[in-house]
Protein backbone atom coordinates (compact mmCIF):
# COMPACT_ATOMS: atom_id res chain seq x y z
CA UNK A 1 0.00 0.00 0.00
CA UNK A 2 2.61 2.58 1.22
CA UNK A 3 5.46 0.55 -0.60
CA UNK A 4 7.55 -0.45 1.95
CA UNK A 5 10.90 0.09 0.34
CA UNK A 6 10.50 3.78 -0.52
CA UNK A 7 11.73 5.81 1.85
CA UNK A 8 9.54 8.73 0.94
CA UNK A 9 6.28 7.24 2.25
CA UNK A 10 7.65 6.31 5.41
CA UNK A 11 8.62 10.34 5.32
CA UNK A 12 5.37 10.99 4.90
CA UNK A 13 3.92 9.05 7.25
CA UNK A 14 5.58 10.14 9.85
CA UNK A 15 4.84 13.86 8.69
CA UNK A 16 1.38 13.05 9.55
CA UNK A 17 2.74 12.39 12.43
CA UNK A 18 3.97 15.73 13.33
CA UNK A 19 0.89 17.28 11.31
CA UNK A 20 -1.86 16.22 14.29
CA UNK A 21 0.79 16.40 16.67
CA UNK A 22 1.25 20.00 16.28
CA UNK A 23 -2.25 21.00 15.57
CA UNK A 24 -2.41 19.85 19.45
CA UNK A 25 0.43 20.98 21.01
CA UNK A 26 1.50 24.05 18.74
CA UNK A 27 -2.36 25.18 18.98
CA UNK A 28 -1.65 25.21 22.80
CA UNK A 29 1.51 27.19 22.64
CA UNK A 30 -0.09 29.79 20.30
CA UNK A 31 -2.11 30.64 23.29
CA UNK A 32 0.17 29.32 26.61
CA UNK A 33 1.33 32.95 27.12
CA UNK A 34 -1.69 34.41 27.39
CA UNK A 35 -3.64 31.69 29.30
CA UNK A 36 -0.56 32.24 32.07
CA UNK A 37 -1.45 35.90 32.12
CA UNK A 38 -5.58 35.07 32.59
CA UNK A 39 -4.00 32.58 35.65
CA UNK A 40 -2.20 35.67 37.23
CA UNK A 41 1.25 34.91 35.82
CA UNK A 42 4.25 37.31 35.58
CA UNK A 43 6.19 37.44 32.61
CA UNK A 44 9.01 36.09 34.56
CA UNK A 45 7.01 32.96 35.03
CA UNK A 46 5.81 32.68 31.71
CA UNK A 47 9.66 32.98 30.51
CA UNK A 48 10.51 30.40 33.17
CA UNK A 49 7.41 27.79 32.17
CA UNK A 50 9.02 28.60 28.44
CA UNK A 51 12.71 28.13 29.54
CA UNK A 52 12.46 25.46 32.05
CA UNK A 53 10.12 23.07 30.09
CA UNK A 54 12.00 23.62 26.91
CA UNK A 55 15.04 22.61 28.89
CA UNK A 56 13.49 19.87 30.21
CA UNK A 57 12.43 18.69 26.55
CA UNK A 58 15.48 19.08 25.43
CA UNK A 59 18.20 17.87 28.41
CA UNK A 60 16.42 14.84 28.62
CA UNK A 61 16.45 13.85 24.82
CA UNK A 62 20.55 13.14 25.87
CA UNK A 63 18.68 10.03 27.91
CA UNK A 64 16.33 9.17 25.08
CA UNK A 65 18.90 9.20 22.40
CA UNK A 66 21.48 7.02 24.57
CA UNK A 67 18.60 4.41 25.50
CA UNK A 68 17.35 4.27 21.67
CA UNK A 69 21.07 3.49 20.51
CA UNK A 70 21.69 1.03 23.56
CA UNK A 71 17.88 -0.78 22.71
CA UNK A 72 17.50 0.07 19.39
CA UNK A 73 13.33 0.34 20.49
CA UNK A 74 12.91 3.27 18.76
CA UNK A 75 9.03 2.87 18.24
CA UNK A 76 8.43 2.07 21.97
CA UNK A 77 9.97 5.19 22.97
CA UNK A 78 8.08 6.95 20.37
CA UNK A 79 4.94 5.38 22.16
CA UNK A 80 5.36 6.21 24.98
CA UNK A 81 6.42 10.18 24.09
CA UNK A 82 3.77 10.75 22.26
CA UNK A 83 1.29 9.58 24.39
CA UNK A 84 2.34 11.69 26.91
CA UNK A 85 3.77 14.98 24.37
CA UNK A 86 -0.15 14.76 23.36
CA UNK A 87 -2.73 14.17 26.47
CA UNK A 88 -1.20 16.49 28.38
CA UNK A 89 -2.69 19.20 26.53
CA UNK A 90 -6.15 18.49 26.79
CA UNK A 91 -5.67 18.26 30.40
CA UNK A 92 -4.68 22.07 30.39
CA UNK A 93 -8.80 22.31 30.53
CA UNK A 94 -8.76 20.99 34.03
CA UNK A 95 -6.41 23.24 35.97
CA UNK A 96 -7.40 26.54 37.89
CA UNK A 97 -3.60 27.92 38.48
CA UNK A 98 -0.80 29.19 36.85
CA UNK A 99 1.09 26.44 38.95
CA UNK A 100 -0.98 23.36 37.42
CA UNK A 101 -0.75 24.30 34.21
CA UNK A 102 3.49 24.74 34.51
CA UNK A 103 3.43 21.49 35.79
CA UNK A 104 1.48 20.03 32.50
CA UNK A 105 3.43 22.49 30.54
CA UNK A 106 6.61 20.62 31.51
CA UNK A 107 5.07 17.18 31.41
CA UNK A 108 4.37 17.68 27.71
CA UNK A 109 7.42 18.19 26.93
CA UNK A 110 8.87 15.24 28.56
CA UNK A 111 6.66 13.27 26.12
CA UNK A 112 8.45 15.56 23.43
CA UNK A 113 11.86 14.72 24.67
CA UNK A 114 11.04 10.63 24.50
CA UNK A 115 9.78 10.61 21.51
CA UNK A 116 12.17 13.59 19.51
CA UNK A 117 16.01 11.57 19.15
CA UNK A 118 14.25 8.12 18.47
CA UNK A 119 12.12 9.90 15.39
CA UNK A 120 14.81 12.08 14.04
CA UNK A 121 17.42 9.11 13.85
CA UNK A 122 14.89 6.99 11.60
CA UNK A 123 13.84 10.12 9.65
CA UNK A 124 18.15 10.01 9.28
CA UNK A 125 18.28 6.59 8.02
CA UNK A 126 15.73 7.61 5.41
CA UNK A 127 16.73 11.27 4.09
CA UNK A 128 19.85 9.08 3.15
CA UNK A 129 18.95 8.22 0.38
CA UNK A 130 16.84 10.92 -0.73
CA UNK A 131 18.65 14.10 0.62
CA UNK A 132 18.94 15.29 4.07
CA UNK A 133 17.51 19.08 3.30
CA UNK A 134 14.71 17.59 1.04
CA UNK A 135 14.19 14.93 3.67
CA UNK A 136 13.68 16.65 7.00
CA UNK A 137 12.40 19.68 5.26
CA UNK A 138 9.52 17.80 4.01
CA UNK A 139 8.84 16.40 7.08
CA UNK A 140 8.96 19.81 8.73
CA UNK A 141 6.63 21.42 6.63
CA UNK A 142 4.09 18.80 7.01
CA UNK A 143 4.33 19.24 10.42
CA UNK A 144 4.19 23.02 10.45
CA UNK A 145 0.86 22.68 8.16
CA UNK A 146 -0.26 21.07 11.88
CA UNK A 147 0.98 23.99 13.36
CA UNK A 148 -0.46 26.42 11.12
CA UNK A 149 -4.04 24.61 11.09
CA UNK A 150 -4.01 24.75 14.96
CA UNK A 151 -3.02 28.35 16.13
CA UNK A 152 -6.22 29.25 13.38
CA UNK A 153 -8.77 27.02 14.81
CA UNK A 154 -7.72 28.33 18.36
CA UNK A 155 -8.27 31.99 17.12
CA UNK A 156 -11.78 30.49 15.37
CA UNK A 157 -12.68 29.42 19.19
CA UNK A 158 -11.81 32.66 21.18
CA UNK A 159 -13.50 34.69 18.34
CA UNK A 160 -16.67 32.55 18.88
CA UNK A 161 -16.11 33.94 22.59
CA UNK A 162 -15.36 30.59 24.13
CA UNK A 163 -12.76 30.31 26.96
CA UNK A 164 -9.36 28.83 26.99
CA UNK A 165 -10.90 25.47 28.75
CA UNK A 166 -12.92 24.74 25.59
CA UNK A 167 -9.99 25.29 23.33
CA UNK A 168 -7.82 23.04 25.37
CA UNK A 169 -10.39 20.42 25.07
CA UNK A 170 -10.68 20.41 21.67
CA UNK A 171 -7.36 19.00 21.09
CA UNK A 172 -8.32 15.53 22.44
CA UNK A 173 -9.34 14.38 18.41
CA UNK A 174 -5.40 15.78 16.80
CA UNK A 175 -3.80 13.46 18.99
CA UNK A 176 -5.78 10.63 18.61
CA UNK A 177 -5.28 10.61 14.82
CA UNK A 178 -1.55 11.29 15.57
CA UNK A 179 -1.25 8.22 17.62
CA UNK A 180 -3.38 6.37 14.52
CA UNK A 181 -0.47 7.64 11.97
CA UNK A 182 2.39 6.59 14.23
CA UNK A 183 1.04 3.15 14.92
CA UNK A 184 0.36 2.73 10.76
CA UNK A 185 4.14 3.91 10.04
CA UNK A 186 5.14 0.67 13.15
CA UNK A 187 2.90 -1.90 10.88
CA UNK A 188 4.28 -0.72 7.26
CA UNK A 189 8.14 0.33 8.44
CA UNK A 190 9.12 -1.63 11.48
CA UNK A 191 13.05 -1.16 10.42
CA UNK A 192 13.62 2.19 8.80
CA UNK A 193 17.61 1.78 9.64
CA UNK A 194 17.52 -0.61 6.67
CA UNK A 195 16.99 2.47 4.25
CA UNK A 196 20.80 3.16 5.15
CA UNK A 197 23.27 1.62 3.76
CA UNK A 198 26.17 0.64 6.74
CA UNK A 199 29.19 1.94 4.85
CA UNK A 200 29.01 5.00 6.01
CA UNK A 201 32.34 7.06 4.58
CA UNK A 202 32.49 9.04 7.99
CA UNK A 203 35.94 8.31 9.71
CA UNK A 204 35.22 10.21 12.90
CA UNK A 205 34.81 7.61 16.12
CA UNK A 206 32.56 9.46 18.02
CA UNK A 207 31.96 13.63 17.68
CA UNK A 208 34.74 15.02 16.10
CA UNK A 209 35.63 19.03 16.06
CA UNK A 210 32.88 19.83 13.96
CA UNK A 211 29.96 18.19 15.89
CA UNK A 212 30.89 20.55 19.20
CA UNK A 213 31.34 23.94 17.54
CA UNK A 214 28.02 23.28 15.37
CA UNK A 215 26.66 22.36 19.33
CA UNK A 216 28.21 25.66 20.96
CA UNK A 217 26.80 27.85 18.17
CA UNK A 218 23.68 25.85 18.16
CA UNK A 219 23.38 27.00 22.18
CA UNK A 220 24.03 30.31 21.38
CA UNK A 221 21.43 30.72 19.04
CA UNK A 222 18.96 28.29 21.65
CA UNK A 223 20.19 31.47 24.83
CA UNK A 224 19.01 34.09 22.35
CA UNK A 225 15.68 32.88 20.51
CA UNK A 226 13.03 34.61 21.81
CA UNK A 227 10.30 31.80 22.43
CA UNK A 228 6.41 32.37 21.82
CA UNK A 229 5.24 32.15 25.09
CA UNK A 230 6.81 35.61 25.94
CA UNK A 231 5.92 37.12 22.43
CA UNK A 232 2.35 36.08 23.51
CA UNK A 233 2.87 37.71 26.62
CA UNK A 234 3.68 40.62 25.34
CA UNK A 235 0.96 41.14 22.73
CA UNK A 236 -1.34 40.45 25.19
CA UNK A 237 0.13 42.81 27.89
CA UNK A 238 0.53 45.56 25.38
CA UNK A 239 -2.68 45.18 24.16
CA UNK A 240 -1.41 46.11 20.67
CA UNK A 241 -3.61 43.22 19.60
CA UNK A 242 -6.77 41.60 20.83
CA UNK A 243 -6.25 38.31 22.09
CA UNK A 244 -7.61 36.43 18.93
CA UNK A 245 -5.09 37.72 17.08
CA UNK A 246 -2.77 36.41 18.61
CA UNK A 247 -3.03 32.61 17.72
CA UNK A 248 -3.07 33.76 14.62
CA UNK A 249 -0.21 35.44 14.27
CA UNK A 250 1.46 31.96 15.48
CA UNK A 251 0.10 30.27 12.82
CA UNK A 252 1.33 32.77 10.53
CA UNK A 253 4.51 32.24 11.56
CA UNK A 254 3.88 28.24 11.39
CA UNK A 255 2.95 28.82 7.28
CA UNK A 256 6.44 30.89 7.04
CA UNK A 257 8.44 27.92 8.78
CA UNK A 258 6.42 25.30 6.28
CA UNK A 259 7.54 26.91 3.19
CA UNK A 260 11.13 28.11 4.65
CA UNK A 261 11.68 24.56 5.86
CA UNK A 262 11.20 23.34 2.25
CA UNK A 263 12.88 26.13 0.54
CA UNK A 264 16.19 26.06 2.90
CA UNK A 265 16.33 22.53 2.46
CA UNK A 266 16.31 22.60 -1.19
CA UNK A 267 19.17 24.86 -0.69
CA UNK A 268 21.03 23.42 2.16
CA UNK A 269 21.51 20.18 -0.26
CA UNK A 270 23.39 22.07 -2.83
CA UNK A 271 25.28 24.52 -0.78
CA UNK A 272 25.34 22.75 2.81
CA UNK A 273 26.29 24.79 5.95
CA UNK A 274 25.85 28.65 3.56
CA UNK A 275 22.02 27.45 3.98
CA UNK A 276 21.85 27.06 8.15
CA UNK A 277 23.48 30.72 8.19
CA UNK A 278 21.33 32.07 5.77
CA UNK A 279 18.72 30.59 8.46
CA UNK A 280 20.40 32.45 11.63
CA UNK A 281 21.01 35.63 9.70
CA UNK A 282 17.00 36.18 9.06
CA UNK A 283 16.24 34.89 12.93
CA UNK A 284 18.82 37.76 13.83
CA UNK A 285 15.50 40.22 12.81
CA UNK A 286 12.85 39.00 14.79
CA UNK A 287 13.09 40.44 18.05
CA UNK A 288 13.82 44.19 17.83
CA UNK A 289 10.79 43.82 15.15
CA UNK A 290 8.46 41.99 17.69
CA UNK A 291 9.40 43.51 21.14
CA UNK A 292 10.19 47.54 19.46
CA UNK A 293 7.42 48.22 16.63
CA UNK A 294 3.39 48.69 16.04
CA UNK A 295 1.26 46.15 14.38
CA UNK A 296 2.74 46.25 11.08
CA UNK A 297 6.52 45.36 12.26
CA UNK A 298 5.39 42.71 14.79
CA UNK A 299 3.59 41.31 10.91
CA UNK A 300 6.77 41.61 9.71
CA UNK A 301 8.87 40.28 12.80
CA UNK A 302 6.58 37.18 12.88
CA UNK A 303 7.17 36.27 9.29
CA UNK A 304 11.00 36.49 10.17
CA UNK A 305 10.29 34.38 13.39
CA UNK A 306 9.00 31.79 11.30
CA UNK A 307 11.80 31.50 8.82
CA UNK A 308 14.21 31.01 11.86
CA UNK A 309 12.58 28.69 13.19
CA UNK A 310 11.83 26.48 9.77
CA UNK A 311 16.05 26.61 9.51
CA UNK A 312 15.85 25.50 13.39
CA UNK A 313 13.44 22.68 12.93
CA UNK A 314 14.65 21.63 9.31
CA UNK A 315 18.18 21.86 7.99
CA UNK A 316 19.61 22.24 11.72
CA UNK A 317 18.40 18.86 12.45
CA UNK A 318 19.50 17.31 9.33
CA UNK A 319 22.95 18.65 9.65
CA UNK A 320 23.43 16.87 12.36
CA UNK A 321 23.28 14.05 10.59
CA UNK A 322 26.53 14.48 8.33
CA UNK A 323 28.36 15.35 11.79
CA UNK A 324 28.12 11.63 13.47
CA UNK A 325 28.15 8.42 12.56
CA UNK A 326 25.15 6.31 12.42
CA UNK A 327 25.75 3.99 14.80
CA UNK A 328 26.07 7.19 17.28
CA UNK A 329 23.09 9.00 15.62
CA UNK A 330 20.75 8.79 19.02
CA UNK A 331 23.04 9.56 20.80
CA UNK A 332 23.95 12.54 18.96
CA UNK A 333 20.92 14.14 18.81
CA UNK A 334 20.29 13.54 22.12
CA UNK A 335 23.03 15.38 23.30
CA UNK A 336 22.87 18.34 20.66
CA UNK A 337 19.38 18.35 22.12
CA UNK A 338 20.17 18.58 25.54
CA UNK A 339 22.61 21.32 25.43
CA UNK A 340 20.59 23.02 23.31
CA UNK A 341 17.47 22.81 25.79
CA UNK A 342 19.62 23.61 28.86
CA UNK A 343 20.78 26.91 27.45
CA UNK A 344 17.27 27.91 25.45
CA UNK A 345 16.07 27.70 29.12
CA UNK A 346 18.85 29.95 30.57
CA UNK A 347 18.06 32.65 27.68
CA UNK A 348 14.32 32.22 28.09
CA UNK A 349 14.75 32.86 32.13
CA UNK A 350 16.96 35.46 31.57
CA UNK A 351 14.92 37.54 28.28
CA UNK A 352 11.68 36.98 30.65
CA UNK A 353 13.37 38.48 33.51
CA UNK A 354 14.19 41.59 31.45
CA UNK A 355 11.31 41.77 30.07
CA UNK A 356 9.89 43.40 33.12
CA UNK A 357 12.90 46.09 33.55
CA UNK A 358 13.73 46.79 29.46
CA UNK A 359 12.40 45.52 26.41
CA UNK A 360 15.33 47.32 24.98
CA UNK A 361 17.97 44.99 27.13
CA UNK A 362 15.81 41.79 26.26
CA UNK A 363 15.96 43.02 22.58
CA UNK A 364 20.20 43.72 23.20
CA UNK A 365 21.17 40.41 24.86
CA UNK A 366 18.95 38.37 22.34
CA UNK A 367 21.07 39.82 19.31
CA UNK A 368 23.90 39.61 21.01
CA UNK A 369 23.96 36.07 21.64
CA UNK A 370 22.30 35.28 18.24
CA UNK A 371 25.05 36.88 16.89
CA UNK A 372 27.98 34.66 18.92
CA UNK A 373 26.61 31.80 17.70
CA UNK A 374 27.62 32.57 13.70
CA UNK A 375 31.42 32.44 14.05
CA UNK A 376 30.83 28.74 15.49
CA UNK A 377 28.41 27.41 13.02
CA UNK A 378 31.06 28.66 10.53
CA UNK A 379 33.72 26.15 11.92
CA UNK A 380 31.44 23.58 12.37
CA UNK A 381 31.75 22.32 8.24
CA UNK A 382 33.08 18.74 8.53
CA UNK A 383 35.91 17.46 5.99
CA UNK A 384 34.62 13.92 5.78
CA UNK A 385 32.02 13.36 2.62
CA UNK A 386 28.92 11.61 2.43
Amino acid sequence: MFGTKNPFYFIVLLGFVSLFSDMTYESARSITGPYLFYLGATAAVVGFASGFGEFVGYGLRLFSGLIADKTKRHWNLMLIGYALNLFSIPALAFVNSWQGALVLIILERVGKALRTPPRDTLLSYATSQIGRGLGFGIHEAMDQIGALVGPLTMGFVLYLKKGYKDAFLILLGPAFIALLFLLLARKFYPSPQNFEKSSSQLTVKGFGRSFWFYLLGMCFLGAGFVDFPLIGYHLEKSSLLSKEWIPLLYALSMGVDALSALFLGFLFDRIGLKAVILGLIFSLGAPPLVFLGGVKLILLGMIVWGIGLGAQESIMRAFIAQLVPSEKRGTGYGLFNAFFGLFWFLGSLSLGFLYDFSIFALVGLSLLLQTLSLPFVLKSSPKEKR
